[in-house]
């Protein structure tokens, strides 16, 4: 049979020397996929080649896929429910509503089924173009753990994520139930560097914070200065704003969110509050003026790609991330 010329690009793209070593946590493994897909097909290099040509395309495809990846691991873990279309589906959740980068993992699905059947789960992919986002918008390269199979539920009811309003200690407890401390809480929220936001999630801290009919006093008032003209009172348009102050920094994952959050430079709520709570304030400040960032949001993104996944016997390897297999 003929080889499809975008089958036979990936194909070459994915074409490696195989390396048979590998690191263990549970059932995961770095490097899972190795020799497990025909003419020594290198799995991660096909995402890899996917992810970069769309965010050539779209550099917002990082923050998109960062909030895919959290949203799918906090509601049943980390197997892909959030990419089950369905009338009741994750997807139809209102905190779903505005997620993106569906179009990216089944863009990659459909190259590596087109060259390995059958073998990589729909939940990997989604950790590996996460991470290969987070690389080429300028973050560290992190070790992807694989070796999660697909879930078979996915239910708009299952949806609780916190909200951009939850207070500090609140939204610990909530990362804790999913086996994630506070420094990993910190760290993980640290996407929001290159994120955005619409005004409906921060409105009241312009205008009529906590019903006192002023603005939150926490808040820089050179920013509550620029925010307003973009989120006027009662408009019927929702606008956004990068959750990064920094203009040099809204597309790259760094540091910088924490730099801009110690100066008051917050936008949500949450986030604002992490720089001076106590509990998370030190943190913060680490952060915001050490040099090992990126390093750290990579482990703290590999140990949330290990919330509740199925693995072994558990769950099955989908055809179509949108759809669980006919049977």
């Amino acid at each position: 049979m003929m080889m499809s010329s975008s089958a036979a690009l990936v194909l070459a793209l994915g074409l490696i020397l195989v390396n048979f070593t590998g690191h263990c946590h549970g059932a995961l493994q770095v490097g899972f996929y190795r020799g497990k897909c025909r003419l020594l097909v290198d799995v991660e290099s096909v995402v890899s080649t996917v992810v970069k040509a769309k965010l050539i395309m779209d550099p917002t495809i990082t923050p998109a896929l960062l909030r895919m990846q959290f949203h799918d691991c906090f509601v049943n873990g980390c197997d892909a429910s959030i990419l089950l279309d369905g009338r009741a589906s994750e997807k139809t959740a209102p905190p779903n509503l505005s997620v993106r980068g569906y179009d990216v993992i089944d863009a990659a699905k459909a190259a590596l089924e087109s060259i390995c059947p059958g073998v990589v789960s729909c939940a990997d992919i989604i950790a590996m173009a996460t991470r290969d986002a987070v690389s080429l918008s300028g973050g560290g390269r992190y070790n992807v753990e694989t070796g999660r199979k697909d879930g078979f539920v996915s239910l708009a009811t299952n949806v609780n994520l916190p909200g951009p309003d939850i207070p500090v200690a609140q939204s610990i407890a909530t990362f804790a139930k999913k086996g994630l401390n506070a420094t990993d809480m910190v760290y993980l929220l640290g996407g929001h560097t290159v994120g955005i936001a619409h005004c409906s999630f921060f409105q009241d801290r312009l205008y009529n914070y906590k019903n006192t009919g002023k603005p939150d006093a926490n808040m820089d008032p050179s920013l509550l200065v620029s925010l307003r003209p973009i989120c006027p009172m009662n408009s019927a348009r929702d606008n956004t704003v990068n959750l990064d102050q920094d203009p040099a920094g809204s597309l790259r994952v760094d540091n910088s969110f924490y730099k801009q959050i110690m100066m008051r430079r917050g936008i949500l709520q949450i986030d604002q509050d992490l720089a001076v709570n106590s509990l998370t304030k030190a943190t913060v400040a680490k952060i915001a003026t050490g040099n090992d960032f990126n390093a750290k949001f990579g482990e703290a993104m590999v140990k949330m790609g290990r919330v509740q996944v199925l693995t072994g016997n558990q769950g099955e390897i989908r055809k179509s991330c949108r759809a669980v297999n006919k049977r």
